[in-house]
């Protein structure tokens, strides 16, 4: 008889299908739309990164003030919004404040109401999160492909360093289950370049590197360490424009919640185990052994507690 875990592999495959009519954008979705496919530099992804995160407000500043709040010059929003191909920022505002509008459409009219309850509002916020999430997995294609790429990628490196430690443990601890020779590194510097280039010259060809705000600069670098070693990078993370995604092969992004004093990861977590399961279809004998082996020397050893 099959596990539980086994029989959730197995019911749980995904499968690209017709997509779903609950696919209309977010706010959100909306205004990285506006940014995607464009070349920008340093100074415009933080432009960019400021509108994403606080667009109710950014879509009615005056360029002075926009300039003020993300420390770039007046001509660097100017440039910004030329090259997204408006004629300049009132364009650009007037294209983000019907957006802005309908994100806070029908949310309680006052801050009181919204403060109410920081617990919920930080609930609230990751439902939002999971689903973004929902949407973009409408088309799991990718999803998919990746899955197929890290499963044969043997050994597979799990990097995550700092805060992104505990993601990157939970990724490898499940991945080893299913795949012969998983290798996490969350240590940076010489440490991670060793593992990263013994990960190479063991045949490995990619790795997946988990990056939660606050972004560290070691994982930039770790990550520029392993594309020199040859190894390709699939990127889970939060964001959407910047140094990190511009150096992965790969970035699949879920939004973190940031309401309360330390950052919470449910979508994050979701996707983590969304590219888990790909990974499993893309091999399905080898994960069914690899389970009933793993539940095998679970049952010899008393592992777990009856259930």
């Amino acid at each position: 008889m099959p596990s539980r875990q086994q029989a959730r592999a197995q019911a749980s495959a995904i499968t690209p299908g017709r997509q779903s009519p609950d696919t209309e954008a977010s706010p959100t979705d909306r205004v990285r739309a506006l940014f995607g496919g464009h070349r920008l530099s340093p100074a415009q992804r933080r432009i960019a990164q400021y509108i994403v995160d606080h667009l109710t407000e950014a879509a009615f500043l005056s360029i002075t003030d926009l300039a003020e709040r993300v420390g770039v010059s007046q001509p660097s929003v100017t440039r910004f919004a030329s090259s997204l191909g408006f004629s300049g920022f009132p364009a650009l505002r007037e294209a983000l404040q019907p957006i802005a509008l309908s994100s806070v459409a029908g949310t309680p009219d006052t801050r009181e109401e919204i403060r109410r309850n920081e617990l919920q509002a930080a609930v609230d916020a990751e439902i939002e999160n999971l689903e973004s999430l929902r949407r973009t997995l409408a088309d799991p294609s990718r999803v998919l492909d990746i899955g197929r790429e890290l499963a044969r990628s043997v050994p597979l490196t799990v990097l995550g360093l700092r805060i992104s430690v505990s993601l990157a443990e939970y990724f490898a601890y499940a991945a080893r289950r299913i795949h012969p020779d998983v290798r996490l590194v969350t240590r940076g510097g010489s440490v991670a370049y060793d593992a990263l280039l013994q990960s190479r010259e063991a045949g490995g060809t990619w790795v997946v590197a988990f990056a939660m705000p606050r972004h560290a600069n070691e994982t930039l670098a770790a990550m520029q360490a392993a594309r020199s070693t040859g190894l390709r990078v699939a990127l889970i993370t939060d964001l959407t424009l910047g140094s990190l995604v511009d150096e992965a092969d790969v970035a699949l992004t879920a939004g973190t919640g940031s309401r309360l004093v330390f950052d919470s990861y449910s979508a994050p977590g979701v996707l983590s185990a969304a590219v888990l399961q790909a990974m499993a279809d893309a091999d399905p004998v080898r994960t069914q052994s690899r389970l009933e082996g793993y539940e095998q020397v679970a049952e010899q050893h008393d592992f777990f507690l009856e259930e």
